[in-house]
């Protein structure tokens, strides 16, 4: 067993060099993991990137395992690899919602009061008056950025890490790939998402990420 890491939520072990072994980190994440557990065998097959698919292999304590995503974190990034992420959140965003919140996904409007309350960010104050009431209509991976998006010799391998799966608005999955990507990505992307000039602007939301991890820092202290 090969330690791999830890997030916010879990830690993971490589098994055999094909496994991954993911155990909860506090006793409120468990039914998370399990729920991906639910969750993720419905859905991976209509995404067109490999996405790990969890299964429960203990339940005191909690692990769940599934088959090792390939590919690293991405040191670089083009057009091909644009397209490639366009194509796959253009799937995410178009699966049934009703079906999703069958098998246990909750919505997440963003908490705006609680962000004002309790998030010091320059410039925070003005951004959260742009995103309050944003639609909660889509199903969104939630946390995507370059640590969750997988790739090797030049295109994408896989798309990881679901535990922030939730019903929300298409914006936040954008945010980054969108305003904090080389320009060749990031058209690519959006030729291929079909994102136009007035979708564009809706998504200028990159200083979003940086105000939702505050918040996720000072509730985990």
């Amino acid at each position: 067993m090969t330690f791999l890491g830890e997030g916010w939520d879990s830690t993971a072990d490589l098994v055999g060099g094909r496994w991954v072994e993911r155990r909860p980190r506090r006793a409120e994440i468990g039914p998370q993991l399990v729920r991906e557990s639910v969750v993720m065998p419905w859905l991976a097959p209509l995404l067109p990137l490999p996405v790990p698919v969890p299964v429960v292999v203990s339940r005191e304590p909690l692990v769940v395992r599934h088959e090792l995503v390939p590919g690293d974190e991405l040191a670089t990034l083009n057009a091909v690899q644009g397209r490639q992420l366009g194509e796959f959140l253009l799937a995410l965003h178009a699966v049934p919602v009703e079906e999703a919140v069958r098998l246990g996904v909750g919505s997440m409007p963003l908490p705006v009061e609680r962000f004002c309350d309790e998030v010091r960010v320059p410039g925070g104050e003005e951004l959260l008056a742009r995103i309050d009431g944003l639609p909660v209509d889509t199903l969104v991976h939630g946390d995507l950025g370059p640590e969750h998006v997988l790739g090797r010799d030049g295109v994408l391998t896989g798309v990881i890490d679901f535990g922030d799966l939730h019903v929300g608005d298409a914006a936040i999955d954008l945010a980054w790939a969108l305003n904090s990507t080389p320009r060749e990505f990031a058209d690519a992307l959006a030729s291929a998402y079909g994102v136009t000039d007035a979708a564009g602007a809706g998504v200028d939301l990159a200083p979003a990420r940086t105000v939702a991890r505050s918040a996720v820092r000072q509730r985990h202290r």
